[in-house]
């Protein structure tokens, strides 16, 4: 039995643009061209996935995530297919993710679990597949089961991501804005929000990709931290993401001294920005306005997915 690692920072997406058709409407038939533009950070929290192969009569795919039986796991399901079918023989895969991070409030769960299945599988089929080869198959795989649209490249690099055009690993243009490894994010969570319903309300999508696009061109006339955060807020409350609860902790950032804050995209989440010395203040502040174990703290994450030994 062939046993493999790897890790992905969670990725916190705070402002997109869905792009899935074309100038007239007519969704992208080809999967490597859909995606988001957008931006966001990567932190040291994320999910770590190992992989047990063994041969065998035929393919099996077992899904765990924190130790339970994890047959709702599409996305991995369809990056353990993907993998199979390039491989001569038959094999039984076990993906045992850990995740670290609240699933389903905009930390990007779907893409790490897809991207570390991805690099680790490949490794233990001893595949041959480049770093944005198995991005690719994560994109497809998070695309085909509307679990996200442009969140695996921006999980490659990490930092401070800024996607200016979308796609998969290869196709998307990702820039970044410079940010050293001792800024913090403090999250609070009240709550997940389904991502499909998100994607599949006409109405909801126009007012995205209407201020979306507006968002990302105010950031890159003044690409600064300060600018990013303060320009994703304008866009949560354009869209009508904003509730009372986020409200509430963009109060308690702006009085703990926060960098800025933003609202996760998409879930009842805010994400803050501050430095190291700060973060316990503004982790306090969220305190007070959350319980304790909804709230999270982890180091801006600067190297992307990646094996481990």
């Amino acid at each position: 039995m062939k046993s493999v690692k790897a890790f992905s920072p969670a990725g916190i997406s705070s402002f997109f643009e869905i792009c899935d058709t074309l100038p007239d409407g007519t969704p992208i038939k080809n999967l490597e061209k859909v995606g988001a533009r957008g931006g966001g950070f990567g932190i040291q929290k994320g999910v770590t996935t190992e992989v047990n192969v063994s041969e065998a009569d035929k393919n099996t795919v077992n899904i765990l995530i924190n130790g339970r039986n994890a047959s709702e796991a599409e996305t991995t399901r369809t990056v353990v297919q993907m993998l199979l079918e390039k491989t001569k023989g038959n094999y039984a895969v076990t993906v045992n993710h850990r995740i670290e991070i609240p699933i389903g409030a905009g930390f990007g769960s779907s893409a790490a679990g897809a991207l570390t299945t991805a690099l680790a599988l490949s490794k233990a089929l001893g595949l041959n597949l480049t770093y944005n080869q198995l991005g690719r198959i994560a994109h497809i795989a998070e695309v085909k089961c509307k679990t996200g649209l442009g969140t695996v490249g921006p999980l490659m690099l990490g930092g401070c991501v800024i996607t200016k055009e979308p796609g998969a690993p290869e196709t998307a243009i990702i820039d970044r804005i410079p940010i050293s490894a001792d800024y913090v994010v403090v999250a609070g969570v009240f709550g997940p929000t389904p991502t499909k319903e998100v994607l599949s309300s006409p109405e909801k999508r126009l007012a995205i990709n209407k201020w979306g696009r507006e968002t990302l061109e105010k950031i890159l006339a003044e690409p600064s931290l300060e600018n990013f955060l303060t320009c994703c807020r304008f866009f949560a409350e354009k869209t009508g993401f904003l509730t009372e609860n986020v409200r509430k902790l963009f109060r308690a950032a702006d009085e703990a001294d926060a960098i800025g804050a933003a609202q996760n995209m998409v879930g009842e989440a805010v994400h803050a920005l501050t430095t190291l010395e700060n973060a316990e203040r503004v982790a306090q502040a969220f305190k007070r306005v959350l319980p304790e174990e909804k709230v999270l703290l982890a180091k801006v994450d600067l190297q992307g997915a990646r094996l481990l030994r």
